[in-house]
């Protein structure tokens, strides 16, 4: 399956380090500090349907995040939530930016390794200075060909990225966590797919799994494409 692969594309949140985790934490401090307001389920919905709302304008990352977090509580609040508690949504968002960057387990051998034998590409979504952040603090760059920070990753985003590297779809793979943004829209274009699901998955990425195509392998850690690469 994996035979003419020219390039080897990654994501970069929760395929090489740990994102979602810092997301989880930072909405359970927003449900607190708008404890006073509702209840937590309540403001899980409203927070995600905001956040949805607000991709085409925003896109995704941190800033967008934050930006979601505080209409959501002007909204629940009936704009009554006081200035020092926006603030305190600020600093969770300033908080999650400054974060080391954590590798997750193998990253930096699979690159090591596959970049002997590969083109290496990282190509990711969220904040263009966020993700420039942690590529830069995670010391994999320097076994980069290139690094695309895409505003979205569907078939149309795929499609550039690939002619932007002159290959064709059959010597292409993308190594991903996300079905629905790093295998759907790659297998539909006829390239091949590496899914290695993460313990924590954002709702907007998860997709009915009874309806997927075939053309991908599901691994259980990322040294595990050392096996069929």
């Amino acid at each position: 399956m994996m035979r003419n692969i020219k390039i080897v594309a990654f994501d970069a949140d929760d395929t090489l380090w740990v994102n979602e985790d810092l997301f989880r934490e930072a909405e359970d401090k927003f449900f607190k500090i708008l404890a006073p307001y509702a209840e937590k389920a309540f403001l899980k919905e409203k927070l995600y349907s905001t956040e949805i709302k607000n991709l085409p304008l925003y896109g995704y990352g941190i800033k967008a995040f934050v930006l979601s977090m505080i209409e959501t509580s002007l909204k629940i609040s009936g704009n009554k939530i006081s200035s020092s508690l926006i603030a305190e949504m600020i600093n969770i968002g300033m908080t999650m930016l400054k974060q080391p960057v954590k590798l997750l387990p193998g990253a930096l051998t699979a690159f090591k390794t596959l970049s002997q034998k590969y083109k290496l590409v990282v190509a990711t979504k969220g904040d263009l200075l966020d993700q420039e952040r942690k590529l830069h603090k995670s010391g994999l760059t320097k076994y980069l060909h290139h690094i695309e920070i895409m505003s979205e990753k569907n078939i149309r985003g795929y499609k550039t990225l690939m002619n932007r590297l002159g290959v064709m779809p059959q010597e292409f793979v993308m190594v991903g966590n996300s079905l629905r943004s790093d295998i759907m829209p790659v297998v539909k274009l006829g390239a091949k797919a590496v899914w290695i699901p993460y313990a924590l998955t954002w709702q907007h990425e998860n997709i009915n799994t009874g309806k997927l195509p075939h053309g991908f392998i599901k691994v259980d850690k990322i040294e595990d494409l050392l096996k069929i690469l």
